[in-house]
């Protein structure tokens, strides 16, 4: 799949904690329906061939909306499914190798908190960047937080799109408003949500506003 920075507008990370009664491919049907535009699957303790499977079901869901489907971390369950991407954090494998390992036609997103941090990656390959976290978040409780003239530096000095992750949700995602970004990362904002259609739509026009597309 060709990549579009158009498709950072709303970028959907899963967390499987929040499925309750339904699937998480489910889950992922109604976040596009609300309009998100990218979906990441986001798995720290699924055993690799249950991740496979898995990532099969839900891009049965995003194939048939064409939203591209990114895989968080493992780059063998990326290429297994033929995800349209992979994204990778500072301390997974190494930008570069990953490019080497996937070739140039899969998307490849990589986390940065630091200029050095993204200006290294987009060396290496990344097609984008996942910067944050810009506010608390508890979905992630290893990220380290980024200040917003970080955020506004990082997006001036890389000439890729910038996707700001990190307990983002409609109360404050209009404080990201000049930064540059290309878009936005959100997980319970979205799959925490009883009502993840409206949810998505409510929080997709605050990101449309902000970005001005």
């Amino acid at each position: 799949m060709k990549f579009d920075s158009k498709s950072l507008l709303l970028y959907a990370v899963t967390d499987s904690s929040w499925v309750g009664n339904r699937t998480l491919a489910e889950q992922v049907e109604e976040a596009i329906l609300g309009g998100a535009t990218m979906i990441q699957i986001r798995e720290k303790n699924l055993p690799i061939d249950e991740f496979i499977q898995l990532g099969k079901e839900i891009k049965k869901v995003t194939d048939k909306y064409n939203v591209p489907l990114i895989i968080n971390d493992e780059v063998e369950v990326a290429i297994a499914i033929n995800a349209a991407g992979v994204h990778v954090g500072q301390s997974d494998m190494n930008a570069g190798d990953v490019r080497a390992k996937v070739g140039e036609n899969m998307i490849l997103g990589v986390s940065a908190q630091t200029v050095e941090q993204a200006l290294l990656a987009e060396k290496q390959g990344a097609d984008y960047l996942g910067v944050g976290a810009v506010f608390t978040t508890t979905s992630k409780s290893d990220a380290d937080s980024v200040s917003f003239d970080t955020l506004k530096e990082i997006c001036n000095r890389v000439n890729i799109p910038v996707v700001a992750i990190g307990g983002i949700n409609n109360g404050n995602v209009s404080r990201l408003e000049g930064s540059g970004i290309a878009g936005v990362a959100v997980i319970s904002a979205i799959f925490a949500q009883k009502d993840i259609i409206k949810a998505t739509k409510e929080l997709k026009a605050e990101v449309i506003n902000i970005v001005g597309r």
